[in-house]
């Protein structure tokens, strides 16, 4: 046979290797669940160094008459004027639905599927618009941020509203309840 005659015969399709394609894919999985492993174990350490924060307050049966009602999500909450120091303990890092209610007696969080926690009208600090908070960035003033004490630390918590022209009403309402002083929280 020569050259030309074993180049013009047909050739047939490569075979397949589908132990080393399973392998790869195998490989790839175990990787990816590794990630999230360690991803996991980051959460639960980051929960273990903020195990020093007290228990939340459970929302009262009778909070009283609502001034405000709002209803969107609840994007976290973070260490105050440190936007991406993420407060992961008692499920404050948990994103959620949520159904606020802003009472003479404080701010009453609701949420479906999470914990429901309430901020006493005397820890409330401040409250302001901006534009993100960690794991989540938006347009300039997309955020309601509230700024409030629990225990000895300053804690920011981020919502947005449903109707985002709900949000100035509420930084308003907020900040005249508060007589206390705000502790420099501004970026």
């Amino acid at each position: 046979m020569t050259l030309i005659e074993f180049a013009a015969e047909p050739k047939s399709a490569e075979v397949t290797d589908w132990a080393g394609r399973l392998g790869w894919v195998a490989g790839l999985l175990l990787f990816i669940a590794f990630v999230y492993w360690l991803m996991r174990q980051g959460w639960k350490w980051r929960g273990s160094l903020q195990s020093g924060l007290p228990e939340l307050l459970t929302v009262p049966e009778t909070p009283g008459e609502a001034r405000l009602e709002l209803s969107g999500r609840y994007h976290g909450s973070t260490t105050a004027g440190q936007w991406l120091d993420r407060i992961v303990a008692h499920g404050l890092g948990t994103r959620s639905r949520v159904e606020l209610t802003l009472t003479d007696a404080g701010l009453a969080v609701v949420r479906p599927g999470a914990n429901d926690f309430f901020v006493p009208a005397a820890a409330l600090r401040e409250a302001r618009l901006d534009k993100g908070i960690a794991g989540k960035v938006l347009a300039e003033g997309g955020l309601l941020i509230v700024t409030w004490a629990h225990g000895d630390q300053l804690l920011d918590s981020g919502f947005r509203s449903d109707h985002a022209a709900e949000h100035a009403a509420w930084v308003e309402a907020i900040n005249s309840m508060n007589t206390s002083t705000t502790e420099g929280t501004a970026r």
